[in-house]
């Protein structure tokens, strides 16, 4: 065998010997980053949890009305819902909802956006969802400037199926349109349960939308009527616009306080 052959089997031996090592690094660097499945669902590993999570108080999960709780039933054309208000975790959403069905505020108003597996919206007068407004819009620049009122979010307070929830049009946004979470899909695939008390995480089994958690106001909770709920939420709707507003109105009769917080 010549010199020359011998270079070139020399070259091709050393060819095949790089590409093996090639294939050694890629399988190598592949099996490193494959995730595993030995954590628990919707839990990360990038958080730690704080241990006071769950040791705060959790009144959505409460079925009584506590005594600094308030209680209002909603009559509507579909039935009935019965709301607890949770006076000490978001009081000016509560002041404000109930000073607007003391004042029939929100009588013959409708459910102007439902979507089923999400919500039911009303609590706007104009019945389109750019209207309504706060009790303190023009009479207390401190507390509602013109654009509606602060926020008010609470570790105690969650998004799970039957929260009320303030709707807003940004942070700071508070007006009187409100909000029923009425999506009934477990939802612990869609968070990370070390950031949330381990009684809420288990109650998104049952529904709720975790994504609006902390750029909503939670304030209130369905005890009661959760089926009048899902039937509106499930209301045939028109194909126009987002296609949310129900095709048959489902109005708000009345509202009724039950019961105020002492």
């Amino acid at each position: 065998m010549n010199k020359k052959k011998q270079q070139m089997i020399l070259i091709a031996m050393g060819a095949v010997l790089v590409v093996l090592i090639i294939a050694i690094v890629l399988l190598t660097s592949h099996a490193a980053e494959t995730p595993t499945n030995n954590a628990s669902v919707g839990t990360s590993s990038q958080t730690k949890k704080d241990p006071n999570l769950d040791k705060v108080a959790l009144p959505q999960l409460e079925a009584q009305v506590a005594s600094n709780e308030s209680e209002v039933e909603i009559k509507t054309t579909d039935g009935d819902i019965t709301v607890k208000l949770f006076n000490q975790y978001a009081p000016l959403a509560v002041e404000n909802f109930l000073t607007h069905a003391r004042q029939n505020y929100y009588n013959n108003t409708v459910f102007h956006r439902v979507i089923a597996d999400f919500m039911i919206q009303g609590g706007d007068p104009k019945g389109n969802g750019s209207g309504g407004h706060s009790i303190w819009y023009d009479k207390n620049d401190s507390i509602d400037s013109g654009h509606g009122f602060k926020d008010e979010i609470s570790s105690s307070l969650y998004n799970i199926r039957g929260a009320l929830t303030m709707a807003n049009a940004g942070p700071n946004t508070n007006g009187s349109q409100f909000f029923i979470n009425q999506n009934a899909k477990n939802q612990t695939k869609q968070l990370d349960a070390n950031n949330y008390p381990k009684k809420i995480a288990d109650a998104y089994k049952n529904g709720g939308n975790p994504s609006l958690d902390g750029n909503y106001t939670v304030f209130g909770q369905v005890t009661s009527g959760m089926a009048t709920v899902d039937k509106i939420a499930t209301a045939n709707v028109k194909n126009s616009g987002e296609g949310s507003t129900p095709v048959k109105p489902v109005k708000i009769i009345s509202m009724k306080i039950l019961k105020e917080a002492k």
